[in-house]
């Protein structure tokens, strides 16, 4: 069983490297799953309908959010039917939205849970190890845990603390591939950060303009960049006994030409 995890997916520019990429990789690695961050994916911020569709038609079978999970009012119209849509579980309880699902994949169950850090983040949201348990001891075979969050610590502190439980904990949200890929205890695949898809030269997918003007003390409103494109993410590959048995970085940008693996 192989799994493709898409690193947040930022703009335009992120949605045009999905179309030109998506099925390639899904073809060349042989993947069975895909599973997408899609925070960013409309403007910069939230995700409407539009996009869900596009993402739903180019073969993303699950979709994961973040920080800016409603930014997109747009999504409260739809969120009840939208059956590959995961939000975090410890975003404010008033909020809807389902936090983990099951995929059923050539026979294999595939839960995928989303969760937020509050290490740097919003104080809106609660600490997900305050939560996390009520997520460790449901039915599964394989259990990907997408942590949408800034510190490094928290990210592998989780996967440690879940590293018996699940089977994948992924890093999202600050948009730089990181490279500390690696099978924890020979048990859970992990990675800091998954990266971004989106606009390869910008600021984590912003206008570097608007951001430098904006670090020079000038009011800015942060601009998506629609400079050439860039695609993260990470292939897990799993044994029969539903055991991750490697992790693999997938980058493809202006420096990092596409080569099937």
């Amino acid at each position: 069983m192989k799994v493709l995890f898409i690193g947040d997916i930022v703009g335009n520019v992120g949605r045009q490297m999905i179309e030109d990429y998506l099925y390639r990789i899904r073809k060349d690695y042989q993947i069975d799953f895909v599973i997408a961050n899609v925070e960013n994916a409309t403007h910069g911020k939230g995700l409407n309908r539009k996009h869900y569709d596009f993402f739903t038609f180019e073969g993303v079978d699950c979709m994961t959010m973040g920080n800016h999970t409603f930014d997109k009012k747009e999504l409260l119209d739809f969120i009840d039917e939208a059956d590959r849509l995961v939000v975090p579980f410890n975003q404010p309880s008033i909020l809807p939205g389902v936090h983990t699902r099951v995929f059923n994949v050539k026979g294999t169950k595939i839960r995928v849970t989303n969760a937020l850090g509050c290490v740097f983040m919003d104080n809106r949201y609660s600490n997900p190890f305050d939560h996390i348990d009520d997520y460790l001891n449901l039915e599964q075979d394989i259990h990907i845990i997408d942590i949408h969050a800034e510190a490094t610590s928290e990210k592998i502190g989780l996967a440690y603390y879940c590293k018996d439980k699940v089977q994948a904990v992924l890093g999202t949200h600050t948009h730089v591939q990181t490279a500390d890929e690696r099978i924890i205890d020979k048990k859970v695949a992990f990675i800091s950060d998954v990266g971004m898809t989106g606009p390869y030269l910008s600021s984590l997918g912003c206008d570097l303009d608007s951001v430098i003007t904006r670090m020079r003390g000038l009011s800015s409103k942060f601009l998506i960049s629609e400079n050439s494109g860039q695609f993260s993410g990470v292939v897990i590959e799993f044994n029969d006994k539903h055991q991750p048995i490697s992790i693999e970085r997938v980058l493809i940008n202006d420096d990092h030409l596409y080569r099937a693996s």
